[in-house]
C-alpha cells in the first residue's frame, strides 16, 4: 500500500552558510526520500532556517543590520547549495514566519491549559553594559575546579568539569568585557518532569523500531536519572532584548529558540500545504501519516524528550521515527576550517567537482547506526574512479558501442530471459531492503557486487574478439544486451544516490520519457540510443584545490608588510598610496576584537600569537609586535582586526586575519584600540 510520509531534517541556524555536516544530513535524507518516491509512496520533504535567538540578534547588531536582514542574506545562499548537490526539498521556510508564530503560540496555550507551564524566578548573570541577561556561551572566567582561565560558563575545556555560570571565578561578559551582575527574572517552564510526561516518554521511547537502539538507550538513561541527573523541567522563556516569538500573555518575554525551532518543521509544512492546497490539519491527524526526522547526534536530547512531549500534550501528532546520524570527519580529524580539515560545500562546487561523487561517497559510508564517517581524499578518489567510473559507467561505455556499431542499438537475448528478470528482481529486493533500513553502505556494496559480476562476465566473453567474426555476432549481441540490462538495473538501484546520472541514463540511453521507477529494475531493455559520456574521473588537482586555503604568501619587501600582520617593527618610506573609492574601503571588514590570549611563538623573532574573540567566533592571528608588547599585558585588551582577510599559512600555523598597528619612520609600534564601550564583533566603519 502507498505510504504517506512527512520528512524533515534538522533546521540549520541562520547565522552562517551551510557546512559539510549539513550537506551530509541532507544527502542522507534526500536519498531515502527519492527511494520512497521510486516505490510510489507520497512523500513531503521540508526544512527551514532556524532564525531566532541571541546569537543572530548580536551578529546582526555587530553588522549594523536587522536580524531579519541577516537571516534573509543567509537564506539567499541556500538554493545554490541545495540545487548544487541535487537535494530536493519540497519547501524551505523560516522559523521567523507567521506560520511558526501561530503554531508556537498555539502549542504554548495548549500546554498551559494542560497544566504543564509554570513560572519561577531565577537568578542569572546580567551584562550591565549590554543591558541583557547572558547565556552560558557569553560568559567566561576562571574554572572553579582547575583554575584555567577563559573558560565558558557551563564547562571547562581544560579539565572537562561541568558547573553553573555562577560558579566561575572572575567572570566577565564576552560581549562587553564587563563583570556581570546577578539579577532575578521570572521565567516560564515546561513541566517535563510531570509524571504524565515521563510515562508518555517511556512508552514512546520504548516503541520497537521508533529509535535506533543507541538513541533509545540514551533517552532511557535521561528518563531514569536520579538526583542531579533526574529529568528536569525546561526553561522555555528568554527576556528582552531577544530576537524571537513573543509569549502571548507575557509582555517582554520570548520563547527560547529551542521551543520554536522544531515547531518550524510544522510551520514549513503548513506553508507548503497552503501553497499546494493540502489540508494541513487533516494530513497530520491521519493515523496513516508517518512523521520522520533526520537529525545529528548532538541534538538527541531535544528531539527525543522535549519535542515529542511538547507535541503530545498540545494535541499534535508525535514523531514516528527520529533517525540519528554521526558527524563527518576529514582524514580522521574533526572538521576544522582553520586546520585545513574542513570541506566547504560551495568550494567543492566552485572547483568543478561532481556533486554526485560526494553523494555516492557519503552513501557508501552511511549505515543505520549512530556512527561518525570519515572523508579521506585518497579513498574518495579511489572509490569514485574505481566504482562509479571503472565499474558502473564503464559497462555502458563498452557494451553500448558494440550495439550501436553492429546492431543499430537493438538488444537481443539468447535463450530463456526469465532467469535474467528473476535475478534482477532478487537483486532489487536486497538493495530495497538496505535503502529502507538506511543501510546505504550495504546497498552500495550490493550494487558494486552486481557490477563486478557484469564486468567479469563481459570480459570473459571477450566481445572485442566476437566482433571480428560475423558468425559470432548473435553471441556478441547477447553478451552486450545482457551487459546493458545489467547497467540499467544498476542505474535503477543507484538512482536515489545518483539522480542526475540515472535520469540521463533513462532518457538519453534507454529512451524513457520519465525518470526511473523501482519497478523498472526487472524489465529488459530492447533498444538503446547512441551512448553519451556520463561521468569523468576525479582529477587529483581538484582535491588539491578543494583543500587549498590560499596561495603561498607573497615575498615581504621593504614596502610590503608581512601579509599575516600589518604590524611590522617599522614601516619603511613608500610612495603615497593610490586613491581608492568608498566602495573599495567597504570591502574591508574591520571588527573590534578582544585579545583573550597572547603568547610568544617559539622560533620567531618578531611574532606574537594572538587569540582573538570577535563576538561570534574566535580567531588566531600572528602579529609582528613582539618588540613592542609584553604578551601578558595584552590579554583582555580590545583591538581592531581585518576579519575578512583570507587565512594565510605560515611556518608557525594559520593566521586568520590582521590586527592593526601604527608606526612611523622612527621606532615604536602602537596597536590600535577602539574607545571604551566598544564590544567584540562591532564593525569599524
Amino acid at each position: 500500500m502507498p505510504r504517506r510520509i512527512f520528512v524533515t531534517t534538522a533546521l540549520p541556524y541562520a547565522n552562517g552558510s551551510f557546512h559539510i555536516g549539513h550537506i551530509m544530513e541532507y544527502i542522507q535524507a534526500d536519498i531515502w526520500v527519492r527511494f520512497q518516491r521510486m516505490q510510489g509512496h507520497e512523500v513531503h520533504f521540508v526544512c527551514a532556517d532556524d532564525a531566532h535567538g541571541a546569537p543572530i540578534m548580536l551578529k546582526a547588531q555587530a553588522e549594523g543590520i536587522t536580524p531579519q536582514q541577516l537571516v534573509a542574506r543567509i537564506a539567499a545562499e541556500r538554493p545554490k547549495y541545495l540545487a548544487g548537490f541535487h537535494i530536493g526539498f519540497d519547501n524551505w521556510h523560516s522559523t521567523d514566519s507567521p506560520e511558526n508564530t501561530e503554531l508556537s503560540q498555539d502549542i504554548y496555550r495548549k500546554l498551559k491549559a494542560a497544566g504543564l507551564i509554570y513560572t519561577k524566578s531565577i537568578e542569572q548573570f546580567y551584562d550591565p553594559v549590554q543591558g541583557m541577561f547572558l547565556a552560558d556561551r557569553y560568559i567566561k572566567g576562571d574554572c572553579p575546579k582547575c583554575g584555567a582561565k577563559d573558560q565558558y560558563g557551563d564547562a571547562c575545556e581544560n579539565c572537562s568539569s561541568v558547573y553553573a555560570p555562577t560558579d566561575l571565578k572572575n567572570p566577565y561578559s564576552t560581549l562587553s568585557g564587563a563583570a556581570p551582575v546577578l539579577k532575578s527574572s521570572e521565567h516560564y517552564f515546561f513541566r517535563l518532569s510531570d509524571p504524565k510526561c515521563v510515562a508518555f516518554l517511556r512508552q514512546w521511547v520504548n516503541e520497537p523500531g521508533r529509535l535506533q537502539s543507541q538513541v533509545a538507550n540514551k533517552a532511557r538513561e535521561w528518563l531514569e536519572g536520579e538526583g542531579e541527573k533526574a529529568l528536569g523541567d525546561w526553561d522555555i522563556s528568554r527576556d528582552a532584548p531577544y530576537f524571537g516569538i513573543p509569549i502571548p500573555d507575557a509582555p517582554g518575554k520570548y520563547f527560547y529558540v529551542w521551543l520554536d525551532a522544531p515547531i518550524g518543521y510544522l510551520a514549513s509544512f503548513k506553508n507548503y500545504c497552503t501553497r499546494k492546497g493540502i489540508d494541513f490539519e487533516k494530513f497530520l491527524a491521519d493515523t496513516d501519516t508517518e512523521q520522520i526526522h533526520f537529525i545529528g547526534k548532538d541534538i538527541i536530547y531535544f528531539h527525543t524528550l522535549f519535542w515529542p512531549a511538547t507535541l503530545k500534550f498540545a494535541g499534535y501528532k508525535v514523531p514516528d521515527h527520529v533517525y540519528v546520524h554521526g558527524f563527518i570527519n576529514v582524514s580522521g580529524e574533526k572538521m576544522s576550517k582553520s586546520r585545513g580539515t574542513g570541506i566547504s560545500p560551495l568550494r567543492y562546487l566552485d572547483v568543478g567537482m561532481n556533486p554526485e561523487w560526494l553523494r555516492y561517497y557519503i552513501a557508501a559510508k552511511l549505515s543505520s547506526n549512530v556512527e561518525d564517517i570519515d572523508f579521506n581524499p585518497e579513498d574518495f578518489m579511489a572509490r569514485v574512479n574505481s566504482d562509479l567510473v571503472g565499474k558502473y559507467v564503464n559497462i555502458a561505455s563498452r557494451a553500448a558501442s558494440f550495439l550501436s556499431k553492429y546492431f543499430n542499438g537493438d538488444l537481443k537475448y539468447a535463450g530463456d530471459t526469465v532467469p535474467l528478470a528473476d535475478g534482477a528482481r532478487a537483486s532489487a529486493f536486497l538493495v530495497r531492503e538496505s535503502y529502507e533500513s538506511r543501510e546505504f553502505g550495504k546497498a552500495i556494496r550490493e550494487a558494486m557486487a552486481i557490477a563486478d559480476r557484469i564486468n567479469q562476465s563481459f570480459d570473459a566473453s571477450q566481445p572485442w574478439i566476437l566482433a571480428k567474426d560475423p558468425a559470432k555476432h548473435d553471441e556478441l549481441q547477447d553478451v552486450c544486451s545482457r551487459a546493458l540490462h545489467g547497467f540499467k538495473l544498476l542505474s535503477v538501484l543507484l538512482a536515489p544516490v545518483l539522480p542526475e546520472l540515472a535520469e540521463r541514463a533513462a532518457k538519453e540511453l534507454f529512451g524513457f520519457d520519465r525518470s526511473f521507477l523501482w519497478s523498472d529494475a526487472e524489465s529488459l531493455p530492447s533498444k538503446i540510443r547512441p551512448y553519451q559520456h556520463l561521468m569523468t574521473r576525479v582529477d587529483p588537482k581538484q582535491l588539491d584545490a578543494l583543500f587549498e586555503i590560499e596561495k603561498e604568501p607573497a615575498k615581504v619587501t621593504a614596502s610590503t608588510p608581512h601579509p599575516a600582520s600589518p604590524a611590522t617593527e617599522a614601516a619603511q618610506p613608500t610612495a603615497a598610496p593610490a586613491t581608492i573609492s568608498i566602495d573599495d574601503f567597504a570591502k574591508i571588514d574591520l571588527r573590534t576584537a578582544r585579545i583573550i590570549k597572547a603568547e610568544h611563538v617559539e622560533g620567531a623573532d618578531k611574532l606574537l600569537k594572538l587569540t582573538l574573540d570577535l563576538g561570534t567566533d574566535t580567531r588566531t592571528v600572528f602579529a609582528g609586535i613582539k618588540s613592542a608588547y609584553d604578551p601578558a599585558k595584552l590579554e583582555g585588551r580590545l583591538t581592531v582586526v581585518v576579519a575578512n582577510l583570507a587565512p594565510r599559512k605560515m611556518k608557525f600555523g594559520l593566521s586568520q586575519g590582521m590586527v592593526l598597528a601604527a608606526s612611523g619612520e622612527g621606532s615604536g609600534l602602537y596597536l590600535l584600540s577602539p574607545d571604551s564601550g566598544a564590544v567584540p564583533g562591532m564593525r569599524v566603519k
